[in-house]
């Protein structure tokens, strides 16, 4: 009697929870430059940012109490959560509501921090002692050329967005300096109370701004309570936690990699939410860089 044929080495590789759960993220976070330019017509950025990291800090704060988190044992290791946080929310989120304030399109904005993967791999061997592969360098470099080309393709800069542009930028070095800040100091902290201090911290810098620079004017629409209880919630709460998770899981070079994907997804979403035309050199930079993206998950550990 013949023993049954194996049938493991062609079986199809499964989809587990893990895997799809960067997938989740690019669908969460590139939804939150749809949100930014849905709120920010009824609030000006640091109200806005204030009002919706209060929220954060009292859900992450009542989620930390009730289950009884692990907060940070010395003034030093919370002092590195709450640094970690205003580079990673603060900076970044701030920048971009204010580019978006000042007329820089979602997409656009979306454009330019998806060139996060370029100044990452610049900085990571110094931050963190990763090594960058030649194959990877080869997936940056295309992804930053599909970046390049959808931008060029879709829109122009006017002397007007210059400021809107500078702030973007100052958001594309928050987040990354953030990233790797987060990852070299912050790996182990607890995800509940981490969250807790880091958007205390980013309210607290975001209301000072606000009573210093703004008139705090927020018009009550729908469409702003709406942006605001989605960016509070799934976003900051959701995406925040998950970012954070996948930090712990792989290297910052392989994880910055899947913020290419993130224009193409926010121009597609833009398209459905605003009527953002996309033309064919624009869907033909966004397979380029997933291309790059391709390439950089390719190489490398698991």
């Amino acid at each position: 009697m013949s023993s049954a044929p194996d049938l493991t080495a062609t079986a199809p590789p499964r989809l587990t929870l893990a895997s799809l759960l960067p997938a989740v993220f690019v669908l969460l976070w590139s939804s939150g430059f749809i949100g930014a330019k849905l709120g920010l017509p009824s609030a000006e950025p640091m109200t806005f940012l204030g009002l919706r990291f209060v929220i954060v800090t009292a859900i992450m704060g009542a989620a930390s109490l009730a289950t009884g988190a692990r907060w940070p044992a010395t003034w030093r290791e919370a002092g590195h959560i709450a640094v970690a946080g205003l580079l990673l929310q603060g900076v970044y989120l701030g920048g971009v509501y204010i580019g978006i304030a000042k007329g820089v399109g979602a997409g656009i904005a979306a454009l330019i921090v998806g060139l996060q993967p370029i100044l990452t791999a610049a900085l990571v061997r110094r931050f963190l002692g990763e090594e960058v592969s030649p194959r990877q360098w080869l997936g940056f470099v295309l992804g930053l050329a599909g970046v390049v080309l959808v931008v060029t393709s879709r829109t122009s800069i006017t002397i007007g967005h210059v400021w809107g542009v500078v702030a973007t930028v100052v958001a594309l070095f928050g987040v990354t300096v953030g990233m790797l800040y987060q990852k070299r100091f912050c790996s182990d902290m607890d995800l509940r109370t981490g969250s807790t201090i880091q958007s205390a911290v980013v309210a607290a810098a975001m209301l000072a701004g606000s009573f210093t620079f703004e008139d705090q004017t927020i018009r009550w629409t729908p469409s702003f309570i709406f942006a605001l209880a989605w960016l509070a919630v799934p976003l900051s709460v959701g995406a925040t936690l998950l970012l954070y998770w996948l930090l712990r899981r792989g290297t910052a070079t392989r994880l910055m990699s899947f913020f290419y994907l993130v224009p193409p997804v926010t121009a597609l979403m833009a398209y459905a939410a605003f009527g953002e035309s996309l033309n064919p050199p624009a869907l033909l930079g966004m397979g380029i860089a997933v291309m790059g993206v391709a390439l950089v998950l390719r190489s490398g550990s698991p």
